[in-house]
């Protein structure tokens, strides 16, 4: 064990904690300070509770005292996206326009941390609606990457995705409808499962939508999944109790010999994909096929009819909860979410029809172009993290989505999908690399991507907050 305890994986401080060689209430106290070098320059926390923390450390170091620990997460600091409701807390969802009420319950996944003892220390900030792939809220203050100021976090889980390379603790938990896990993980340099539909059970449940761990490491991912993944019959999708090592995920690089995998560098629609991100994930590519793994180009199974309808839907689903606010409520959601979802306006009964029928399309395209292989690589995002201030990287409501090519498939396949850093840019930007599995095969995931951590080139220093 070395570092800074707050740089400490999950992992390192359980271990301590029941050697003795830490407490709680001493890491706690350095995630805070860290937090309160960091947070003026990222703006990733909401209802950050530095006493409530201290509170919490404080139980669980007397459990760890007593020999009876809650479980695998106990006393490690975590922080949980603003949209999983934690009792008594409300949920502005990214927005000034909601009327803020208290959660009358936590939702699966906060409830399934408290359980385990982790330390909620800070909800983590998102973009209006989520309907972003950037931090720019109504609601909460710019959120901004950490490896380069300038630029977004990337969204909707922004501010978890900027705590998570900050070193805010090991621990972060956020949510995915069309790519809000892996576009942050992939441009802050961190690693994320979006898991099979179900596996993390979610209230309110939605198609496609998926909570989901934001760590450094896979290790800590996998930590979080033995916690996170039990059924919860609040989620109407969620799946059966089923026994899954989460440990089994530390493989050997042995364990890719053999594996088919499939190479995806053309979404098919959306932005051509940037020629840095394409060099590193064709060169991980090519680690993979020194370390015994049949690498086969694939061709683009989404289509542009298909993004668009998905937008186009997504539109509409807006504009009918926007039209149940008050028009002073209206008036105070962010100009581009506005103007995104009254474009919809115009569409009739069949054009909606046709636009949400392009989600079973995309479902069908995504489970057969992936049948051959065990597993498909590709981009996470086509593009580098646009500028902090803008809502999406085309800057245009009418062309919102075109950077979720490669993401929103699985959401609509239900198949589980990481990101892991692959490489960095010339601007020193790290660059994400999406895994997709098959169906349920989310411990799979885990120990390709395991594996990816073992014959990838070292990592880059995490970033440091800014010199006072």
């Amino acid at each position: 064990m070395s570092g800074p305890r707050h740089e400490l994986s999950a992992r390192e401080l359980v271990t301590a904690y029941r050697k003795a060689d830490l407490s709680p209430v001493e890491v706690t106290q350095a995630v805070l300070a860290h937090v309160e070098r960091w947070e003026p320059h990222l703006q990733a926390t909401w209802l950050l509770r530095p006493e409530s923390a201290l509170e919490q450390a404080r139980a669980s170091e007397a459990r760890w005292r007593r020999g009876e620990p809650l479980g695998p997460l106990d006393g490690v600091p975590t922080t949980i996206k603003e949209n999983i409701a934690t009792r008594g807390d409300p949920m502005p969802a990214g927005t000034a326009a909601v009327t803020l009420l208290p959660a009358s319950a936590d939702a699966p996944p906060a409830a399934r941390l408290k359980e385990a003892g982790a330390v909620i220390f800070s909800k983590t900030t998102m973009p209006d609606y989520g309907m972003l792939s950037s931090g720019l809220s109504s609601f909460h203050t710019l959120a901004r990457n950490p490896w380069d100021l300038s630029r977004t976090p990337g969204g909707s889980s922004a501010g978890a995705g900027a705590a998570a390379a900050a070193g805010y603790g090991p621990l972060h938990i956020g949510t995915d409808i069309g790519g809000s896990l892996r576009l942050p993980a992939g441009w802050c340099g961190i690693f994320t499962l979006k898991p099979s539909l179900g596996r993390i059970p979610i209230d309110p449940p939605y198609m496609g939508r998926a909570a989901g761990p934001m760590t450094r490491t896979v290790s800590d991912a996998a930590l979080m999944m033995q916690t996170l993944a039990q059924p919860d019959a609040r989620d109407s999708m969620s799946l059966p109790a089923q026994t899954i090592d989460w440990d089994a995920f530390d493989t050997t690089v042995d364990d890719l010999r053999g594996l088919r995998i499939g190479l995806l560098l053309d979404a098919g629609c959306g932005l051509a994909v940037d020629p840095e991100i394409q060099q590193a994930v064709e060169h991980a590519a090519r680690l993979f096929e020194r370390a015994g793994a049949i690498v086969e180009p694939m061709r683009p199974f989404m289509s542009q009819a298909m993004l668009d309808g998905m937008d186009h839907f997504w539109r509409m689903r807006s504009l009918v909860d926007m039209k149940a606010l008050r028009p002073e409520q209206r008036a105070k959601v962010l100009p581009y979410i506005r103007a995104w979802a009254e474009s919809a306006e115009g569409f009739g009964g069949e054009y909606v029809f046709r636009a949400f029928s392009q989600f079973h399309a995309t479902r069908l395209a995504a489970v057969a172009a992936c049948a051959k292989y065990d597993y498909v690589i590709s981009p996470t995002a086509p593009n580098m993290p646009a500028a902090a201030e803008a809502p999406s990287p085309t800057n245009d409501p009418l062309r919102p989505l075109e950077h979720i090519g490669f993401t929103v498939p699985f959401n609509m396949s239900e198949q589980p999908a990481a990101s892991i850093n692959c490489g960095y840019a010339k601007n020193s930007l790290p660059i994400g690399m999406q895994i997709a599995g098959k169906r349920f095969d989310d411990l799979g995931v885990l120990k390709v991507s395991r594996a990816f951590e073992l014959i990838r080139e070292p990592q880059r220093p995490w970033p440091q907050p800014p010199a006072a």
